[in-house]
């Protein structure tokens, strides 16, 4: 009879053991799959990125997923895919704007192929006021006018190193100075409404041109390119863990009303999610092909 108790006791351990072995294991497979849900983009500080980002945080997030933003600029952004400490950045310009990038890192980082927007522009801009500046090789001729400075933004993005190169192949008088794309977009506010002169390198789509009456430069060496395109980068990995986004980010397609009008929405709401919530919900067809 004892003898059977111990036994009897022996098996219920080995039971218990294995329930909270099971527990564990369950336990462990959630953490896992919650972990596999977190998604890291890199948000740069430029209107078109924090509108994209927003809109895919909103599109994920209603999918299921957890999405960090790590704000970063663009050669930080690069150097996170690479060690693989960020998932993925929404915006890469080719072929010229981020060539540099696509250079230094094309066997650490996956570019993509695909593209989502195909009608993208970058120069240097002035206002349509300056009447007789209409082409880079104009500048130096008007070099007091602007007091020799180009206003910039991020030290580091793609244009502003065009924009340096531009310098040289033109033998342009000027210096670039470089800020952030808010400081920018303030001087540009503040030359517009008094009505005095600015250069500064600009791209479209940017809800700028919809507020102020600016001209792009024309740019007779090509320097800045012609159309550029705009792609998406991932970590190494990245298409193999996270199948079903990747699959996503390929499918994705804009055209220059549908980005200038997310733009617009989330320049204007008080919350860039909320701006990107509303546009997602007006545009669910669209977001339907992308997500399928």
């Amino acid at each position: 009879m004892i003898k059977g108790k111990k036994g009897l006791s022996f098996i219920l351990a080995i039971l218990m053991v294995a329930a909270l072995t099971a527990c564990g294991n369950s336990s462990q497979g959630k953490e896992s799959e919650e972990k596999d849900k977190d998604i890291a983009i890199g948000q740069i500080s430029w209107a078109e990125n924090i509108a994209v980002t927003n809109m895919w945080k909103v599109i994920l997030e209603d999918k299921g997923y957890n999405v960090k933003f790590n704000y970063l600029n663009m050669g930080s952004t690069m150097t996170a895919l690479e060690s693989g400490d960020l998932d993925a950045s929404l915006e890469v310009w080719l072929p010229v704007q981020d060539a540099n990038y696509l250079e230094e890192y094309q066997d650490t980082v996956n570019f993509s192929d695909e593209t989502w927007f195909d009608e993208a522009k970058v120069g240097l801009v002035v206002p349509n006021y300056l009447e007789d500046i209409n082409s880079v090789e104009d500048l130096n001729e008007h070099k007091e006018l602007f007091n020799s400075k180009i206003v910039g933004f991020d030290p580091g993005a793609g244009t502003m190193e065009v924009t340096e190169q531009l310098i040289k192949d033109y033998n342009l008088d000027f210096e670039l100075v470089p800020s952030s794309e808010a400081a920018m977009l303030a001087e540009i506010k503040k030359a517009v409404n008094d009505k005095e002169p600015i250069v500064a390198p600009l791209w479209s789509p940017h809800w700028v041109f919809s507020k102020y009456d600016l001209k792009f430069l024309e740019d007779p060496q090509n320097t800045f390119g012609g159309v550029e395109k705009i792609h998406h980068a991932t970590r190494q990995g990245f298409e193999e863990d996270y199948p079903e986004v990747s699959k996503w980010f390929k499918n994705w397609k804009m055209n220059n009303q549908q980005i200038s009008e997310l733009i617009d929405y989330v320049e204007s709401s008080e919350e860039p999610a909320d701006g990107a919530e509303k546009w997602v919900e007006e545009n669910q067809d669209l977001i339907d092909e992308w997500v399928n």
